[in-house]
């Protein structure tokens, strides 16, 4: 017995199953249509009609909203009808009403049409096959229905009245066509070769979720009624699943570009037929060695001249201009334009321009300009200009302007201007301006670093941690005797940004710098924090360098949680270019009684500094 024979036997023990079930399922609730239901109202909305008929029966209802008129005005006064009969009022002759369990079940009555109207045997070496698809509910032709063979990867579509035609060559074996369409059961029907044929295909529409409504005795939605297909003779129908996400790629602004609408209503229609191919050649999406089928083949080489669009690679695709693929692409992928995949990626990517991946991606993706990931990302990600993860990131980024992650970074970012994460940060981020970071757990260095919370390290000349550390520090010391002070950071690494000025009428003296510190814990209301600190001296003249640096150990007391006092040793170095005093600025800035030459223009002294701080 062969396969075919074998799934044959199969699908025929499965009808006689569920016909059996269905059979002991009606018997157990046959008498919800002949049972006898009072029922009068006037001028009422037939949803709201069908309800109370649920209540007072004790039984539920389980309709397509899209075809029944749920506002319609109905009245009805009836005392001794059945539910059929009322049912029978209620609609027309084009519904029908069954019972399953404790479920009456309300759909169009089908429309039943013969299948094959015309057959003729002919002796060229090719055979037409033509004829309508039809919706089994209306009878109406659909248009825009897609009628393909899946071995030989020859399609079709249907024109607006439901009519299609299909060339087959001559070759002695059985072909099986194909009928879908979005929202309607997939049909499949076999054919006899070496006949010139014209057929009548009536399909189902899906009775998806989204329509199905069910009306309970409790005045609740009871859960979803499942619909059951079933095989009859040589016709197989398969009950499809609505996936939001059919047509991923094509929504992108790039795929609105350059996939056809005629290309996206067939990934529509055929989002659960997918083959696998070992090669395929295009030109364009549509020219193609698999023809309009193309998008649904994943082949294992993929060679497009100008641009392809394909169902996905395993193996290697290689494009002039671009690569569109709806599922997912493993190992190499390389366009002189972009990349668009509408799964994950593993392997290796590169494009002249962009790289989009809408899932995952493990390798490494290079671009000129941007790579956009919107799922997690592992591996090397490198661009010209932006790169983007959607959700987590493990490995490296690498931009000429920017990098953004979502979620967490674990890993490194580098970039010209700016580098967020917008969940943590248990790696290192560098960049030119701006780091951004939720929590910091590992490095940030840049001219500006932001995060929220922090258990690691800013680096920068202006470092902001939301909920770490900040104090506003109003100073004095041997060299300045005013001075202001802000530092932010945390207890590990903060910042200080520092302006100070020495007064009086013959020795001012400005200055203004930079410097880190860090804090350790004494005991008790006792802290201790070593300083580096580094400014620039104005003298009377911004073309002379005068730079003094200063080490410096401050003891602090807390008189509050608002409120401390610091106090401290220190050790000075200046380095000065001034070799003249200029009028009512102050020039010997070392003191005099303990200062040190530590060179030609370098001197050194221990000094101290005292200060009142604030928050």
């Amino acid at each position: 017995m062969n396969t075919f024979t074998l799934s044959c036997a199969r699908r025929i023990l499965l009808c006689v199953v569920l016909t059996a079930g269905m059979a002991f399922s009606g018997a157990h609730a046959q008498g919800i249509l002949n049972k006898i239901v009072p029922l009068e109202v006037n001028r009422m909305r037939l949803d709201n009609v069908l309800e109370i008929l649920s209540n007072r029966g004790n039984f539920y209802f389980s309709y397509n909203s899209s075809i029944i008129k749920k506002d319609s005005i109905v009245s009805i006064s009836a005392s001794n009808k059945t539910v059929r009969q009322l049912l029978d009022q209620l609609f027309d002759n084009t519904y029908e009403f069954m019972e399953s369990g404790n479920y009456v079940i309300i759909r169009k009555t089908p429309v039943r049409t013969p299948l094959i109207t015309s057959q003729a045997y002919t002796e060229d070496k090719i055979y037409v096959v033509s004829g309508y698809v039809l919706d089994e509910t209306s009878g109406e032709g659909l248009r825009d229905a897609t009628v393909y063979e899946k071995h030989r990867l020859q399609s079709t579509f249907t024109n607006g009245k439901g009519y299609f035609e299909i060339h087959f060559k001559s070759k002695p074996v059985s072909t099986a066509l194909t009928f879908s369409k979005e929202f309607y059961q997939d049909t499949t029907i076999v054919i006899q070769p070496k006949y010139n044929q014209q057929m009548r295909v009536a399909i189902l529409p899906i009775e998806w979720n989204a329509r199905m409504v069910t009306v309970s005795p409790e005045d609740f939605l009871a859960r979803d009624s499942i619909v059951i297909a079933i095989q009859v003779d040589s016709i197989i129908t398969t009950y499809g699943h609505l996936r939001n996400d059919s047509v991923k790629v094509e929504r992108t602004l790039v795929g609105r570009i350059f996939v056809s609408s005629r290309q996206t209503i067939q990934s529509l229609n055929l989002k659960k037929f997918f083959t696998e191919r070992p090669f395929q050649l295009s030109l364009l999406p549509g020219l193609s060695t698999h023809g309009w089928l193309n998008a649904q083949v994943v082949n294992k080489v993929s060679l497009n001249v100008l641009g392809g669009y394909s169902a996905g690679v395993n193996g290697v695709e290689l494009a002039g201009w671009f690569n569109i693929d709806k599922k997912s692409v493993r190992w190499l992928q390389l366009a002189g334009w972009f990349n668009i995949v509408g799964g994950s990626v593993e392997g290796l990517q590169g494009a002249g321009i962009h790289n989009l991946v809408l899932d995952s991606f493990k390798g490494a993706q290079m671009a000129g300009i941007s790579n956009v990931v919107r799922k997690k990302f592992t591996g090397l990600q490198s661009a010209g200009i932006y790169n983007h993860v959607g959700d987590s990131m493990k490995g490296a980024q690498l931009a000429g302007i920017a990098n953004f992650t979502r979620k967490r970074m674990s890993g490194f970012q580098a970039a010209g201007i700016a580098n967020v994460s917008g969940c943590e940060v248990s790696g290192v981020q560098v960049a030119g301006i701006v780091n951004y970071t939720r929590k910091l757990k590992g490095v940030q260095v840049g001219l500006i670093n932001i995060c929220d919370t922090s258990d690691g390290y800013s680096i920068g000349l202006i470092n902001v941690v939301v909920k770490g550390y900040h104090q506003l520090v109003f100073s004095t010391n041997e060299v300045t005797n005013t001075n202001v002070a802000f530092k932010t950071g945390n207890r590990k690494l903060y910042s200080i940004l520092q302006v100070g000025m020495q007064t009086g009428a013959k020795n001012k003296l400005y200055a203004y710098g930079y410097g880190i510190g860090k804090i350790f814990s004494l005991g008790k209301g006792w802290d201790m924090s070593p300083e580096l600190l580094s400014q620039h001296l104005y003298l009377g003249d911004w073309d002379q360098l005068n730079v003094l640096s200063r080490l410096q150990l401050n003891f602090t007391y807390k008189l509050g949680k608002y409120f401390s006092l610091s106090a401290g040793p220190c050790f000075s170095v200046y380095y000065s270019e001034q070799k003249a005093a200029i009028s009512g600025y102050k020039f010997d800035i070392a003191p005099s009684y303990h200062s040190f030459t530590m060179g030609g223009r370098v001197k050194g002294w221990f000094g101290w500094n005292a200060s009142i701080n604030l928050f």
